[in-house]
């Protein structure tokens, strides 16, 4: 019997954790999920006949080592910065890695020595990344394969709520953690346009929109999404002329953030004193003129040169960020109040639905010399508010790449990403029995791609 160890038991793991106990049983494995809390850990394997759960502290040398020493696989689903303490116990002890997130600096190190051991770290196996990896490679594939070549590649993806349940003015709710939510975007934001190096810094991004269409679902908003640039490699574009990935939100939702951002309510570099006898109206005051005549609300429309009727301002006293009720936060960050209020305003409500658009456009050159644009979309559903569209599109690819490599369809050895074709064709094509497909559309019209 082959043991599968799964540690962490997050949002995002229950599509994850459902695919391997249901293959559990032909393919003789044993799945042992992990969890600071065991509780929540329990609620993902429902005493299945061949599931077990602990309480898992990765911090505990002792004990993460005990536990990888003894799975055939272990897969991390643990906040990315410990991934690299998972990793460094797999080389140490020559077993395979599965995680759905970026491949770090300090994962990459570890290349030269999983060869040597004969594993594989199998990274960026999730939705975004991920299927974007996945899906926009076997476009590429195709089109090289058929002797044409690449000018400009565009990706975007966002995770957001159906419109059936798509009730506040934001057009949002959280479908992953809600911190990365507040602090998306930080730094600055990196792309290649029409042969430019363009970069947006942080209290410039959310002015910087396009909008897009996606299938019958009408139009979004995108936003520059980090560094875009890294993926010429990825993808072996080093001579596209266009390079970006972005983050896909309903339009005029950047424009109402972008007055967080400039406010500085998404700070998380220091606490504000005595912020538990605070307000959120007193919170969102302090970042504005001292003047007590002027209403907090008139003062924000003034400063951003907002309508006091509008939809951005609009958005915000929906959320109650001008109510007289406290925050009742200890020592908190900027950021964390933010999210405090968010939380209450966005979480998925029982019986609602998320799902995950993305869209990749691609424009190139044929091998007769003709200019041709595609643009591949695709939209999945979640089913509930435990197996949403962000757990399914997240947990399905990597839990399809564990039972490959388990099952010895996946050979390669080192540290990877799901961008060659003996990983990627075989789950996308397991991954449309679940509804995750794309559809291609030939590009008539004369857009900025």
């Amino acid at each position: 019997m082959k043991k599968v160890l799964v540690l962490g038991a997050g949002l995002s793991t229950a599509s994850l954790i459902n695919y391997l106990l249901n293959n559990a049983e032909d393919h003789d494995w044993k799945i042992r999920v992990g969890d600071y809390s065991k509780k929540v850990a329990d609620k993902t394997v429902k005493k299945h006949k061949f599931g077990e759960t602990f309480m898992f502290d990765v911090n505990d040398a002792i004990q993460r080592a005990k536990e990888i020493k003894k799975a055939d696989i272990v897969i991390s689903m643990l906040p990315a910065r410990f991934h690299p303490l998972v990793a460094n116990d797999c080389v140490e002890y020559s077993k395979n890695m599965v995680t759905a997130s970026y491949i770090s600096k300090e994962i990459l190190e570890l290349d030269e020595k999983a060869k040597e051991k004969g594993i594989i770290l199998l990274n960026e196996i999730g939705v975004d990344p991920g299927i974007d990896h996945m899906s926009a490679m076997q476009v590429i594939d195709r089109i090289r394969k058929e002797g044409g070549k690449i000018i400009d590649f565009e990706s975007s993806t966002g995770g957001l709520v159906a419109p059936k349940y798509d009730n506040n003015p934001w057009n949002y709710k959280f479908t992953w953690n809600p911190r990365n939510v507040v602090l998306a975007g930080q730094g600055t934001s990196q792309f290649l346009h029409n042969g430019r190096y363009k970069y947006i810094p942080y209290n410039k991004l959310f002015t910087r929109t396009e909008r897009i269409n996606i299938l019958d679902l009408g139009e979004f908003e995108v936003y520059a999404n980090r560094d875009s640039l890294q993926y010429r490699k990825t993808y072996g574009l080093e001579d596209v002329k266009t390079m970006f990935r972005g983050t896909i939100r309903r339009p005029g939702y950047s424009k109402a953030w972008n007055i967080f951002v400039q406010l500085g309510l998404t700070d998380d570099t220091y606490v504000i004193e005595n912020s538990e006898n605070m307000t959120y109206r007193q919170f969102i005051n302090t970042y504005l003129a001292y003047c007590t005549e002027v209403p907090v609300e008139d003062k924000v429309a003034n400063y951003l040169k907002l309508d006091k009727d509008g939809s951005a301002l609009y958005k915000l006293r929906w959320l109650g960020i001008f109510e007289n009720k406290k925050i009742e936060l200890v020592n908190a960050t900027p950021a964390q109040i933010l999210q405090k209020l968010l939380v209450e305003k966005w979480s998925l409500e029982e019986g609602d639905k998320d799902m995950i658009v993305m869209q990749h456009k691609f424009k190139y050159e044929t091998s007769n010399g003709e200019i041709k644009k595609l643009k591949s979309s695709m939209i999945t559903y979640g089913e509930d508010n435990e197996n949403t569209a962000m757990a399914i599109t997240v947990g399905l690819p990597a839990a399809i790449a564990t039972k490959l490599i388990l099952t010895g369809k996946i050979k390669n050895k080192g540290i990877l990403a799901p961008n060659i074709k003996n990983i990627y064709n075989p789950i996308l094509k397991e991954l449309r029995q679940y509804k995750i497909k794309f559809i291609e559309e030939d590009v008539v019209e004369d857009d900025h791609l």
